[in-house]
């Protein structure tokens, strides 16, 4: 009779084994460093964000404007996180004329980050409240916060995650809030949001 020999399954180093805990706790690590490194992006983003101060010399719409510096350099503003009627959209030139009540002539802080495509700054525009005229009052009042509240324009969801958490969340707000109380464009039947015209402009007719 033959002899059978049995085969011994070789054993598998410690080193090579996989173990389903093993596996979920990599994971787990790559998710915390994933949160750790948004955090971080965003944390430097806001870091490096840079700040100018200077007077208001004009006003082009409701969310554009002309800033002077100290050394007499003038640099277009765009208002971050809004989105005013055109100035041939309805409430355009009450939107232009409120935003220009707000800050035309004063001094402002703008905190920014980027150019857009036409290299206009896009930031975030702070002025000293309307009852505080001199220079030496702090400026804090958020002039885009201010048009949105008053129903002068809209708040621009689509740049949202470029603003801070707070901000952002303020400014849905104020929106929510003018809407419900049809403030400005929202009195109108069927308001048109800026961008939407823009682009119905565009179409060949």
């Amino acid at each position: 009779m033959k002899k059978i020999i049995g085969i011994v399954p070789a054993a598998i180093p410690k080193s090579a084994a996989i173990t389903t805990s093993g596996i979920h706790a990599e994971m787990t690590r790559t998710s915390i460093w994933s949160v750790f490194g948004c955090a971080l992006l965003f944390a430097f983003s806001q870091a490096a964000a840079a700040s100018l101060t200077g007077q208001v010399v004009g006003v082009s719409d409701g969310d554009t404007i002309t800033v002077l510096d100290a050394d007499h350099q003038s640099f277009k503003i765009r208002l971050s996180g809004i989105d005013a009627p055109e100035k041939k959209q309805p409430f355009g030139q009450r939107s232009k004329q409120h935003l220009s009540d707000l800050v035309y002539g004063r001094t402002v802080d703008v905190i920014w980050h980027k150019r857009d495509r036409y290299r206009r700054i896009v930031g975030q525009v702070m002025v000293a409240p309307p009852s505080c005229p001199a220079p030496a009052c702090p400026k804090t009042t958020d002039a885009g916060l201010r048009q949105v509240e008053a129903g002068m324009a809209w708040w621009y969801r689509k740049y949202s995650r470029e603003q801070a958490g707070e901000d952002a969340a303020a400014y849905e707000r104020a929106e929510d809030l003018a809407r419900s109380r049809r403030q400005g464009l929202w009195s109108e039947p069927n308001p048109v949001a800026p961008w939407e015209w823009r682009k119905a402009r565009r179409q060949p007719q």
